[in-house]
């Protein structure tokens, strides 16, 4: 997930979308390292920084997101104290779903790399929705290819 062929060293300007976060010392285990779930806690904040963002909205009234599918390496030990960075890109779309690409990154390191298929959910009906073509755009100003 680093380069335009997906291999090699992950950089945070691989990411168009972009959140930083505070490493707290609750987020520490018995190892003195961050532990593994917090990870998730931060891919959350960056999907939604993306997915709820008030100045480019994805969802329509009655929309919601739901994650299908979370994938998720571990590449390097996080610590406290100090701040992370949590990249986020559009890899691919569907009807109604989108696939996430992201990176936890603490200074240079890349310690996290994950991907996540989050689906388009109808609220009253309880059924995948199709993206409406206006999300369809903003999605794709963060894509990695552009297409």
């Amino acid at each position: 997930m680093g380069d335009d062929n997906h291999t090699g060293t992950p950089h945070v300007e691989d990411y168009p979308a972009h959140v930083t976060e505070k490493v707290r010392y609750a987020d520490t285990d018995r190892q003195g390292h961050v532990n593994n779930a917090v990870f998730a806690t931060f891919l959350e904040s960056g999907r939604v920084a993306v997915l709820y963002d008030p100045q480019a909205p994805l969802a329509q009234p009655g929309t919601s997101f739901v994650i299908a599918r979370l994938e998720l390496d571990f590449r390097a030990e996080m610590t406290w104290p100090g701040d992370i960075v949590v990249g986020t890109r559009v890899a691919s779309l569907g009807r109604s779903s989108i696939v996430l690409e992201q990176g936890i990154f603490q200074g240079d390191t890349c310690v996290a790399t994950a991907k996540t298929v989050i689906v388009a959910f109808d609220e009253s009906t309880r059924r995948s929705r199709p993206l409406p073509e206006s999300a369809v755009a903003i999605l794709r100003d963060l894509s990695v290819t552009k297409a």
